[in-house]
């Protein structure tokens, strides 16, 4: 067999592990791990389950209000853990954003909303027709915080927003193999607040990328 026979299937070997593992993070009741406890400020009534404190909540709520979003949701869906949730962010944020630098939207489809699969398509027809191509490594995250949850009891929708402070070496070049954005060896940082959602206590357990801001 020759070498680049062996590097297709090498190749394809990863391409399948990513969409297996990707799945196995969005498309889990307990689905996406917080790095920093919840934000000081005017202290609230602690949120009671059952009687009992429960800390899954109030160590990663950011307010009383998410608080409440996040208790009805565990109403909805017994077995929802913030915790867990959280934990499988950093898998999912990792690799939604090297399938977009790759060029590989339909991998990640299934765990993108409307109107960010829509943004991704654009992104990358736009890229293509001006030759565009991006290199990038993954390096980590620096912080992971829940900024915000919000439930709508009549629909049973629920959205929980993360801001993610990754680390990335990424380089946008030309035809040429000019970098025309970004750095090619240097670590850059990037803050972004992704929201997730679905709907809670149904038998779809896919949480779904729905917008991305500042």
């Amino acid at each position: 067999m020759s070498s680049v026979s062996i590097q297709l299937l090498v190749l394809a070997g990863i391409a399948v592990f990513l969409i297996i593992k990707l799945r196995s993070v969005l498309g889990t009741r307990d689905g996406f791990e917080p790095t920093a406890a919840a934000p000081a400020g005017r202290a609230s009534a602690p949120t009671v389950i059952d009687g009992a404190l429960d800390e899954d909540i109030t160590d990663h709520a950011p307010d009383e209000a998410s608080r409440d979003a996040l208790a009805a949701m565990k109403g909805a869906e017994p077995d929802f853990n913030v915790t867990e949730f959280l934990k499988g962010a950093r898998g999912a944020y990792e690799m939604i954003l090297m399938a977009f630098d790759k060029a590989e939207i339909d991998s990640i489809r299934p765990f993108t909303g409307p109107e960010v699969e829509a943004s991704f398509d654009a992104a990358v027809a736009d890229r293509m027709a001006r030759g565009l191509t991006v290199t990038s490594t993954f390096m980590g995250i620096r912080e992971l915080s829940l900024t915000e949850a919000r439930f709508d009891r009549t629909t049973k929708r629920a959205e929980v927003s993360i801001r993610f402070t990754g680390e990335l070496i990424r380089a946008v070049k030309n035809a040429e193999g000019q970098v025309v954005e970004g750095n090619a060896t240097a670590i850059q940082r990037q803050r972004e607040v992704w929201a997730f959602s679905r709907l809670m206590g149904t038998g779809d357990p896919n949480w779904q990328l729905v917008a991305i801001s500042d």
